[in-house]
């Protein structure tokens, strides 16, 4: 069994006795140094499927995975050091493995280590740094860091204030459906600022956001 590409089998099992079937795979798999396995193995242990919710076996098996090098665990090892979710909460152990994941190029681990940087969590606060990393996940697309990325350049935080750049990544970021984003586009429009006033696309990126449950992420 390929257990890279075997995720999509934990969604689609059916029942429990294949969510079952699934869990015993992935454990033989994981204790035989599979970091595929020991990744899955570690959300089923998270989310209580195919076998009774257990964080604290979430975190030994994100850890056994993130120490053979997958990027996905080691990010998700950074959370759960972050949130303390299996484990005692320690901010810096969380931009150890944020760190190690985003310099394997993961976007999501490259924004959470440039909110790291840019709050002075379990590092020196350097608003630069937080700028870099937050420029590398917005470049592949993520709507989080877009979102972070267009603030950043409004507030004159890290970078000198820009508001072309800001409207620049908080249309990235709607486009992508961020809903804060879409919101702040709508503002944008509506007053003019870093692009000509539209009080048309204000009112229909206002209404995107509004379809939401919740515009304030």
């Amino acid at each position: 069994m390929n257990f890279e590409n075997n995720f999509l089998n934990i969604i689609v099992a059916e029942n429990e006795k294949e969510l079952e079937n699934n869990f015993y795979l992935h454990q033989k798999a994981a204790e035989n140094e599979d970091k595929f396995a020991q990744y899955s193995l570690a959300h089923l242990y998270g989310k209580g499927e195919g076998t009774e919710k257990n964080l604290e076996k979430a975190f030994y098996w994100y850890q056994r995975a993130a120490e053979n090098g997958y990027e996905f665990a080691q990010n998700n090892l950074g959370c759960l050091y972050k949130n303390g979710e299996g484990t005692e909460k320690d901010l810096v152990k969380a931009f150890y493995w944020y760190q190690r994941a985003a310099e394997k190029g993961y976007e999501v681990a490259q924004n959470s280590l440039g909110c790291l940087y840019e709050k002075g969590e379990g590092t020196e606060k350097n608003l630069e740094k937080a700028f870099e990393y937050y420029q590398k996940a917005a470049n592949q697309g993520y709507n989080a860091t877009q979102n972070n990325l267009a603030l950043l350049y409004y507030k004159g935080k890290g970078i000198e204030k820009n508001l072309e750049k800001v409207f620049y990544w908080y249309q990235k970021a709607a486009n992508n459906n961020h809903e804060y984003a879409q919101n702040f586009l709508g503002y944008l429009y509506e007053k003019g600022e870093g692009t000509e006033r539209n009080l048309e696309k204000a009112f229909y990126w206002f209404n995107k956001a509004a379809e939401k449950e919740d515009c304030i992420v």
